[in-house]
């Protein structure tokens, strides 16, 4: 049996899975992307093998994606994150009609079809506020590990308010906040609702339609899960698969062109 593969290749981290012909996962990787980016792309595909117990010779296509996909030197093409993403949200959860993939440089709100194509999408254009890394300013401001963040600010009575718009001056508001006296978990629980605020408004231009899915690293976030199910009124789709559901989506299109290329001319496999 072959295997596929998609390397997702974020701003900050770089996700790689193996899938076999039954669509199933048998290998991922996730690591920090850092500065040398092809480096990442190889170390992360690397590692997903070395976890799938395969030889990288059974691999028959591979695709990149994320932001660095074209820095996938060995892969054979390339599929972007939003195709990628919706995708993979539909192969773990069929009825996803809308995806809110939340990274660190940028939030993505997708409609998608039943089959899983793209039907619409919107990206947030301020800066990268309501992204991971609105979440990783808080983070370096407060002195708290950024997975730490979700149940600390699940523990807030009274959640600040959090007007900024830009990263850039999101440490210096929470600093401002601390200074005041507020909680940390009352100010990060401020931030958690500024970033969801945000995503529900790129959420309603493409449609809040049927099942949610949540991509992305943020995903892992409890606190973010929990403030976006109250704040849409229902409850997202949330999967262990969530931060490589990108690479996943990549390596589907790559079993596609597997089993698309065995199709003899005029005839079926």
């Amino acid at each position: 049996m072959a295997l596929s593969a998609g390397v997702d290749v974020g701003s900050t981290q770089t996700k790689a899975v193996i899938i076999n012909e039954g669509l199933e996962i048998v290998g991922r990787s996730l690591i920090d992307t850092g500065a040398n980016v092809v480096q990442a792309a190889e170390k992360s595909y690397l590692n997903a093998l070395n976890d799938s117990g395969r030889r990288e010779e059974e691999v028959a296509y591979v695709i990149g994606t994320g932001y660095g996909r074209y820095k996938v030197t060995f892969g054979d093409t390339q599929v972007t994150e939003i195709s990628c993403h919706g995708r993979g949200a539909v192969h773990m959860f069929p009825d996803t009609r809308t995806v809110l993939d939340m990274g660190g440089q940028d939030t993505k709100a997708i409609a998608v079809s039943e089959t899983g194509e793209i039907v619409d999408f919107c990206m947030n254009d301020k800066c990268a506020a309501g992204t991971g890394r609105f979440l990783g300013a808080a983070s370096m401001a407060l002195d708290i590990p950024l997975d730490e963040l979700g149940s600390t600010a699940l523990k807030s009575e009274k959640p600040v308010k959090i007007s900024t718009t830009c990263t850039v001056f999101a440490e210096s508001e929470v600093l401002s906040w601390l200074g005041k006296g507020k909680k940390i978990e009352d100010i990060l629980l401020g931030v958690h609702k500024s970033i969801s605020s945000r995503s529900i408004s790129l959420l309603r231009r493409v449609g809040l339609n049927q099942q949610i899915t949540f991509t992305g690293g943020v995903a892992k976030n409890i606190g973010m899960v929990e403030v976006l199910n109250e704040n849409i009124g229902k409850e997202l789709n949330v999967s262990d698969e969530s931060h490589f559901m990108g690479a996943l989506g990549a390596a589907l299109f790559a079993m596609d062109h597997i089993k698309t290329s065995r199709i003899p001319a005029g005839g079926q496999a």
